[in-house]
């Protein structure tokens, strides 16, 4: 079982970044892809999610900037990132879970090793 987060980096503030999430060994088609980012000194963060349905999920705090997506193999899931700001910056995770959700980290059974996102002039 893998999950491998990639396609961090740093970015000027307004600026976009995608993010991608290699699935593998798990069956992608019964497990909902989580996002969630973790700052230092702060609890890990749920940002978007989406359903072995293909059903879309959207923390407050990115719903409008961000997007998530997969291919058509649900082998890879994406999360486009726009108008990232400042406080964006973080360690971002993807995770795999029988049921969607954005509130909690709990109930994901696999998570990716994190990749790092900088907001930044």
């Amino acid at each position: 079982v893998q999950l491998q987060a990639s396609g961090g980096g740093l970015v000027q503030p307004g600026g976009s970044l995608r993010l991608s999430c290699a699935v593998s060994g798990i069956g992608t088609g019964n497990y909902a892809i989580g996002w969630f980012r973790q700052a230092p000194g702060k609890e890990r963060e749920g940002l978007s999610c989406i359903g072995v349905s293909g059903a879309t999920h959207y923390s407050e705090s990115v719903k409008g900037r961000f997007a998530v997506s997969e291919d058509n193999t649900k082998s890879t899931v994406f999360l486009q990132m726009n108008s990232l700001k400042p406080e964006d910056t973080a360690v971002y995770y993807c995770g795999a879970a029988l049921f969607c959700s954005t509130t909690s980290p709990e109930g994901y059974d696999y998570w990716g090793q994190g990749t790092l996102v900088t907001v930044s002039s």
